[in-house]
């Protein structure tokens, strides 16, 4: 078969003119989609044209998978060819969209028109194409096939009583086409001015847009993603705590119980989410001590994340902390206070694990039969053995990891914070999240994935709805905006959410190993107003606690290792405003996104200043990176993007301090003590 001839069974291909690519967003030629919640806006745009100068049209068309049908939006041009349309989902799940254009022939004729007739040329002819046309758009509208026009010829009508029962718009083009042929005829000036007049008109465009002629339509190859996920995976707040330091007594195992003691002070604190280090049995084989000594003195709880002893597994609980339906209590009596248990999974294993006894071939064997624990050199993990994924049994064992997730999902979890997924296949990852997805549609997964950048993106588009970042590093005005840029503003804003944390139960930064307060105000305020997901490592973090393990970026008797007893009824002044920026969060809509973030100049180069806008919440949030020394300088504000002109004076309120300030211009003064407070948080009010 020739090459003309194998296209010649595909419908229209060699009448098809327009091209369309260059669609954004796209995310690897349609192999992932990109994601949303509930109410926002999809905005697509893509190069769409043709050879030679005719009209085009193109539509986006977007449905849920539950759909039936597609719903179309008219895309506009804009510039150099770009098109664009935009379409709203309104519910969680899966979204597809793509896009059609063809040639618009009607278009193109009443542009001819429109030049031919300022040239002074008489259009005659043109009229009688123009009748085709609107007798294409009777059809479509709904009309019946007339070979004869109803009315300026000779020749059979149709019945009086046929006609009336049309339509208001088949009987508009029907008399419209009729005027066409009449003012064709050059001796009748009268109607040929009418019809030119028509011809022209808005009327006509009206109706060759409601009734469009869609001639060898190009189709876009792909049907792009949208995954909306439900509202808090767009705006959370998380506080980290071990369940088994929950007690206010010195020595005693903390419990479910405890945790609930503790849910009045953290929610009203401000926070939604209460995620839990692994609440499973813990090994004794190699279990570690104080400071990960691999001596284990006797009392030592172990390591939460050496999982599994005879008690049981990933689908059980530690016997200290509960039992599974006092975690189930605790879930309910969360959600009372309006807060959400994330649990953590990781894969991995004590020695002691049922799967180590029942399933051996999921663990990699060295040539002298034992199993290799974990490493991550220098670092070492006697206590743990990692998964095999590479195993010949690796169907069970994706389909046994898919059951763990299940039973917690029956418990009532509906967020898995996943511990080191960058060390297990993309693969696996994409396919047991839409897995437990199709359970439970409403589960959100967020990766603790702190690794190369190309491998931290993969991981978010297979499908985990928030992401860990290097916020932890980002120290610098100049750090921090290069980095919220490449988030907020290339094509990550599209797939990747972040989810900022100043420390974790791993990370005891370099920036926060001095203890200075004030470093520890800006680093958590920044957290919480750069990102709308954003999180603590709870108490730890709340009394500033900062004393390194030597050389190391861990804490100094890491309560990974052992029970701590906190003081919870204590409070400071990074406290008091982890409270008042989380209320402010909730008040303030324009904290609720991240990508909506524009940063302002700034004639100082620690002084960091950043608008967010939603509707009419416009908030300015200035912050001194200095966290050592008092900074003052001019903060220019786009105020032609909030509607002030550059004579009017407006209000800037803070929400921190009550405080208020007459501004005007695009220039204003501040100017931040860290060891008073180190930044506003203004509301722009005009």
């Amino acid at each position: 078969m020739s090459f003309l001839n194998s296209l010649s069974n595909q419908s229209g291909f060699g009448q098809s003119r327009v091209v369309i690519e260059r669609v954004s967003p796209e995310l690897d030629g349609g192999q992932f989609p990109i994601k949303a919640i509930p109410g926002d806006v999809v905005a697509v745009e893509a190069d769409i044209f043709a050879d030679g100068h005719d009209h085009l049209t193109a539509v986006l068309l977007y449905k849920h998978i539950d759909d039936a049908t597609w719903t179309e939006s008219a895309m506009a041009p804009s510039w150099n060819d770009r098109w664009g349309a935009s379409f709203i989902v309104e519910k969680i799940g899966r979204y597809v969209y793509t896009l059609e254009a063809w040639v618009n022939h009607p278009a193109s004729w009443q542009h001819e028109v429109h030049l031919k007739v300022a040239d002074g040329q008489r259009i005659t002819s043109e009229l009688l194409a123009g009748a085709q046309y609107l007798d294409g758009m009777v059809e479509r509208a709904g009309g019946k096939k007339v070979d004869e026009p109803l009315v300026g010829a000779k020749g059979k009508g149709r019945k009086k009583a046929e006609i009336s029962e049309e339509s208001p718009d088949v009987k508009a083009l029907r008399a419209m086409a009729a005027l066409f042929r009449a003012g064709s005829d050059a001796s009748d000036e009268d109607r040929y001015n009418e019809a030119v007049s028509i011809a022209e008109s808005d009327q006509f465009t009206f109706y060759a847009n409601r009734y469009p002629e869609r001639n060898y339509p190009t189709r876009y190859t792909h049907e792009l993603g949208v995954e909306v996920d439900r509202a808090r995976a767009g705006f959370s707040t998380w506080y980290c705590l071990f369940p088994r330091s929950a007690s206010r007594q010195e020595g005693v195992h903390g419990t479910f119980r405890d945790v609930e003691a503790l849910l009045p002070r953290i929610s009203g604190m401000g926070f939604d989410v209460l995620y839990l280090p692994p609440i499973h049995p813990i090994g004794t084989s190699h279990r570690k001590g104080k400071n990960n000594s691999v001596i284990c003195q006797p009392g030592e709880p172990g390591v939460p994340y050496g999982i599994g002893s005879e008690e049981g597994g990933h689908d059980a609980i530690h016997s200290e902390l509960g039992t599974v339906e006092d975690f189930k209590h605790l879930i309910a009596i969360a959600n009372n206070y309006g807060m959400e248990i994330a649990m953590d999974l990781a894969i991995q294993c004590s020695p002691d694990h049922p799967w180590a006894k029942e399933h051996p071939e999921w663990f990699k064997k060295r040539p002298d039969g034992t199993i290799q624990y974990a490493e991550n050199p220098p670092k070492k993990y006697q206590d743990i053995y990692p998964v095999y994924f590479e195993t010949e049994d690796w169907q069970n064992l994706w389909e046994e990891l898919k059951r763990v997730l299940l039973v917690w999902g029956s418990w009532g979890v509906r967020i898995i914070r996943v511990d080191n997924p960058h060390t297990k296949p993309f693969a696996f990852w994409e396919w047991i999240i839409a897995e437990v997805k199709k359970e439970f549609p409403d589960m959100l997964f967020l990766a603790e994935a702190f690794t190369k950048p190309r491998v931290m993106q993969e991981l978010a588009k297979r499908g985990f709805a928030h992401s860990y970042t290097y916020y932890t590093w980002r120290n610098t005005k100049a750090e921090l905006q290069e980095y919220m840029t490449e988030l907020t503003q290339g094509e990550m804003k599209h797939y990747f959410r972040p989810n900022f944390w100043p420390t974790t139960h791993d990370i005891d930064p370099y920036s926060l190993q001095s203890g200075h307060e004030p470093q520890f105000l800006i680093r958590y305020f920044m957290a919480a107003t750069l990102s709308s997901n954003y999180g603590i490592y709870g108490p730890s973090f709340e009394l500033m606690e900062h004393v390194p393990f030597p050389n190391k970026e861990e804490f100094l008797n890491s309560e990974k290792y052992e029970i701590r007893l906190w003081d919870w009824d204590k409070t400071n002044k990074l406290t008091y405003l982890i409270s008042l920026v989380n209320r402010i969060r909730h008040e303030n809509v324009a904290l609720q996104t991240t990508n909506n973030l524009t940063f302002c100049s700034v004639n100082d180069d620690a002084i960091m200043a950043y608008l967010k806008i939603t509707g009419d919440n416009r908030l300015l949030i200035v912050v001194n990176t200095d966290a050592y020394q008092r900074r003052a300088g001019l903060v220019q504000i786009p105020i032609e993007q909030l509607g002030i002109g550059y004579d009017q004076t407006y209000t800037v309120h803070d929400l921190l301090t009550e405080a208020y300030y007459t501004w005007k211009g695009d220039q204003n003064y501040v100017e931040l003590d860290p060891y008073v407070l180190p930044m506003h948080l203004f509301r722009i009010e005009i």
